[in-house]
């Protein structure tokens, strides 16, 4: 190979990487987006999302980790969208969602 093919392939393996880097992220984002309208839809403050608790943050992270993962993205945007009716059964995190609720509600 010559000093030019190399540069390309290495080129090539670049833009690959930044790819898949912005891929990962946009997915994140999206994810981490419906999860916070999963959130207010189901009546808990997203802000709660934010604290620096240690329970709350081990809580964040397995939810987020749930919602990165689940195969309904489709699904959940139109249910958040109100386009489907009934609960948020499908939702990985309805359980936790309802926990941390009820937990609010009698708090209040």
């Amino acid at each position: 190979m010559d000093p030019i093919q190399i540069s390309i392939a290495i080129i090539m393996v670049g833009v690959a990487c930044a790819g898949v880097v912005w891929l990962y992220t946009s997915e994140a984002s999206a994810s981490i987006g419906r999860m916070m309208a999963m959130m207010e839809r189901t009546g808990l403050d997203p802000r709660t999302a934010t604290l620096d608790d240690p329970r709350t943050m081990t809580i964040r992270k397995e939810m987020r980790r749930r919602c990165r993962r689940c195969p309904r993205e489709e699904l959940c945007d139109r249910w958040l969208a109100g386009k489907v009716e009934g609960n948020n059964s499908f939702c990985p995190n309805a359980q936790t969602f309802q926990s941390l609720s009820g937990t609010n509600a009698r708090a209040s």
